[in-house]
């Protein structure tokens, strides 16, 4: 199969949203900005910026083909964009602008994209504040806020998946799209996104995972189909529709564009997302519990489960059947396999497994004990999840 760029204008307009809180736009238009006019980083920026900031083009798909400029203008108000996990990064926001927020206003939703407000969401407004282009950036599904402010405004939390983003919904808005596609998205749900519906047509979601504590992983993605660096640019030339050239026979894909927006920005944007540090450990937790429960996975887990980051550090991958997956997933990747997942702040961000099959680490726990035949203990059990939580 070869995919080309027509073939991927399909439908995901996973930016549609603008988003959340202000009063009517003409209070904001006249606000500085962090980037030049076109909202583009400028050359040589620092991987965050790029993570942050950059559309890698993607207009060409958000605005040339979904017309989401057209919908969030005139139907996206902040009430609905929060509704569906979009954030608003406080840091961007003029002091004490929130005290006469509108929030069923579109206007108010445009004016907060003009300020590079939207998480994820980069538009280029006009002095009049109409909104004439929007695109999309990495941060929309690997950032979100610390609520610091209002439930979904706050400071960025670079790196942590956006469980809120509920992509099927935003997707839906777009006039672009049949009642068949809208059926498909709308089925999604909060956190969850398919990165390969628009390649083979069918509909598996996957839960959207977190972007910190990468360091030191060999296999990033859930089927271990390369380097952080082929998934960047996996996703920023088919699914945000950015300009930019992506091949692998493997899957059948050949997408060449020029210039390429995507290829030379690829290192410094790698370079970010292994800097960032998983979570902190929760400060409390019971100790001896955790304690037991390391002897517990030293014994039971370790095998696969390996070193600092508790992942195979040879790369090696699974077929479904060996841990009990679904396989659908797997059998539409390149691989065909799943990696050993890294343990990273596992506290911070059910569900589990690629589809979020577990909602709780006790329900991993319950299915390894199954799948593997671990003689545990309900009291094992226990202090098994207790030492999860810490990891």
């Amino acid at each position: 199969m070869r995919v080309t760029r027509i073939g991927l204008v399909v439908g995901f307009a996973l930016a549609a949203c603008g988003t959340d809180s202000i009063n009517d736009g003409a209070d904001l238009s006249g606000a500085a900005t962090k980037h030049p006019p076109d909202h583009k980083p400028p050359v040589g920026a620092t991987g965050q910026e790029i993570f942050r900031f950059d559309t890698f083009g993607d207009e060409q798909l958000w605005t040339d083909k979904l017309r989401m400029h057209e919908v969030i203008a005139s139907a996206v108000s902040p009430t609905i964009a929060l509704s569906v996990g979009l954030k608003v990064d406080a840091d961007a926001l003029p002091p004490g602008i929130l005290a006469t927020a509108d929030l069923n206003d579109p206007k108010t939703t445009v004016a907060l994209i003009g300020l590079d407000a939207v998480v994820g969401v980069m538009g280029k407004v006009d002095g009049s504040g109409k909104l004439h282009e929007v695109g999309i950036t990495c941060a929309l599904c690997h950032s979100t806020v610390d609520d610091s402010v209002a439930p979904g405004i706050g400071h960025r939390l670079d790196g942590w998946a956006n469980r809120d983003l509920d992509p099927g919904a935003i997707i839906a808005l777009s006039p672009a799209l049949t009642d068949a596609q809208r059926a498909v998205y709308s089925s999604w749900g909060p956190g969850y996104y398919d990165a390969r519906y628009n390649i083979d047509g069918i509909n598996d979601p996957a839960v959207i995972p977190p972007a910190y504590g990468l360091a030191g992983v060999a296999a990033e993605t859930y089927t271990g189909d390369g380097p952080v660096s082929y998934w960047n640019n996996y996703v920023a030339v088919t699914q945000m529709g950015g300009h930019g050239n992506f091949s692998d026979p493997r899957i059948g894909i050949n997408i060449v564009q020029t210039p390429d927006l995507v290829t030379p920005k690829l290192p410094a944007l790698r370079d970010y997302q292994l800097s960032i540090p998983k979570p902190p450990i929760p400060e409390s937790f019971n100790v001896a519990s955790a304690a037991r429960g390391k002897a517990v996975f030293e014994a039971n887990c370790s095998r696969c489960h390996e070193g600092a980051i508790y992942t195979d550090v040879a790369r090696t991958l699974h077929a479904a059947a060996e841990t009990g997956m679904d396989p659908l997933y797997a059998t539409r990747s390149a691989t065909k396999l799943y990696r050993t997942t890294p343990l990273r702040a596992l506290w911070q961000h059910p569900p589990y497994f690629h589809d979020g099959s577990a909602k709780t680490l006790e329900d991993v726990v319950d299915h390894y004990a199954r799948v593997l035949g671990l003689r545990l203990a309900d009291c094992d059990k226990s202090d098994l999840v207790a030492f999860l939580k810490t990891i």
